[in-house]
């Protein structure tokens, strides 16, 4: 699966990125931006710049990966998407699975 957040600055995107891939809950990170985003917060609409994060991990592995971003990230309610890959490299499908897998860390 494929999850995605933002943070608002790229030393933190990477961090978080750095955390998740090292204590492999995710096989890899790709940080794009910035971006500009559109929103609604609190009631009020709002843009700004983020820097996005998508990370690849597994699906048995997302509520660990969950809780460590909520842990982590600099904000106190971001955004976390997960989309399932419904296709892929079985090069890289492997991979993903090898890092993330539940013995990848022995």
């Amino acid at each position: 699966m494929q999850v995605s957040t933002a943070t608002e600055t790229h030393e933190q995107a990477v961090e978080l990125a750095r955390s998740v891939v090292s204590g492999r809950l995710a096989a890899g990170a790709q940080i794009v931006g910035p971006v500009v985003s559109a929103f609604w917060h609190e009631g009020e609409f709002g843009t700004g710049e983020e820097w996005r994060l998508l990370l690849k991990t597994r699906m048995d592995r997302y509520a660990e990966l969950e809780r460590h971003l909520l842990e982590h990230h600099p904000w106190k309610n971001p955004e976390l998407v997960a989309v399932p890959i419904v296709a892929g490299s079985d090069a890289c499908l492997r991979w993903v699975d090898s890092v993330v897998g539940t013995h990848a860390s022995e």
